[in-house]
């Protein structure tokens, strides 16, 4: 699906504030109210939009750490990289998993309430699976910047 301007500058208003009424959103982005609701319903049904989330904030939800983990895996085989996001995907700790190129295959970004979960975390998700052969941690000292939002090029 092409997206034009309009499109972009619904999702771009979207992004910052889901909630916005649609009233509001349609005189932000130039549209009368029912044009830019048939809009953001193509949209939703086309999977531009996937999600709608209420983003929480971290430091009140008692996981105080953020941690960059990186993991190298044994062999390059897709079952056991399969097996491995599977495993990913069932831990709450980690928020975010991807598959990256280079000298590890995968990085998560795990957050925990101190270090004694962190250790819980690694004990029965990162020493549980033979085919991990080593993973690096770093700790995360403040948050520079952190969103959800896509730029969206024109």
């Amino acid at each position: 699906m092409e997206l034009d301007k309009i499109d972009r500058k619904i999702l771009d208003s979207l992004q910052r504030n889901n909630r916005i009424a649609n009233i509001e959103l349609a005189d932000e982005v130039g549209l009368s109210p029912p044009a830019c609701h048939k809009r953001v319903k193509r949209l939703r049904n086309e999977n531009i939009i996937i999600g709608d989330v209420s983003l929480v904030n971290p430091e009140l939800t008692g996981n105080k750490l953020t941690l960059l983990v990186s993991v190298e895996m044994e062999r390059d085989r897709k079952e056991i990289y399969d097996a491995f996001k599977k495993v990913v995907s069932k831990a709450p700790e980690i928020k975010h998993c991807y598959q990256i190129t280079g000298n590890y295959d995968f990085v998560m970004v795990v957050t925990v309430p101190d270090m004694q979960a962190f250790e819980r975390f690694v004990d029965r998700v990162l020493h549980t699976d033979a085919n991990i052969r080593k993973f690096q941690t770093s700790l995360s000292l403040r948050t520079v910047k952190s969103t959800t939002e896509i730029h969206l090029s024109e």
